[in-house]
């Protein structure tokens, strides 16, 4: 059975992955039940937590106490968590930055990483992945998935990636795709295809 978010696991001084001596994290989601849940779940792993519903919020925090560690969804009520991750880069260089969605899609994938985001994981993402990606070390490699995107999710990949060169512009994404506006408007409000 995969762990939940509440799962508790605290982190052995043997342990391959450490929090280090600055345990400050910075969880930035709208979905305030998994928030909670996260929150309690990273805090029995050694964390110092700090949330945020909103970019807004996140924004702010991150300025008047720059996070060591930070989960950001990268789809927020008010914006896109991309705002916050450059907001954290402004005021922490090092800080360990991992990337949460439900709408998962490579181009946003590579332009959180250009801002400086260590991973990119898929809601729903439980607690022990996100543990992983905050603690991993530096030349430590994601385990690879063994199966390859199925056709829908190419499609999804390749959508997602012009709405991104389109600047998230709808209207020129559908001229670009030669796709009428308002099925790419339904194709672009749902999830990505596993």
């Amino acid at each position: 059975m995969p762990a939940t978010p509440e799962t508790p696991k605290t982190a052995e001084p043997g342990d391959t992955h450490d929090i280090g001596p600055d345990a400050s994290l910075l969880i930035v989601d709208d979905d305030t039940a998994f928030l909670r849940r996260l929150a309690r779940a990273m805090e029995t792993r050694g964390f110092s937590v700090e949330t945020a519903e909103t970019v807004a919020e996140g924004i702010a925090k991150s300025k008047a106490n720059p996070p060591k560690h930070a989960v950001v969804d990268l789809r927020l009520t008010d914006g896109s968590g991309l705002d916050v991750i450059e907001a954290i880069r402004q005021r922490r260089e090092d800080t360990r930055i991992i990337v949460l969605t439900g709408y998962g899609n490579i181009a946003t994938a590579v332009t959180a990483v250009k801002l400086g985001a260590l991973d990119y994981l898929a809601k729903p993402a439980d607690a022990d992945e996100i543990y992983a990606a905050l603690t991993q070390r530096p030349g430590e490699r994601a385990e690879l998935p063994e199966n390859p995107m199925s056709a829908d999710r190419v499609r999804w990949e390749h959508i997602q990636r012009v709405y991104e060169m389109c600047e998230r512009n709808v209207s020129e994404t559908a001229r670009r795709l030669n796709m009428h506006r308002r099925t790419l408007q339904r194709i672009l409000a749902k999830r990505a295809p596993k």
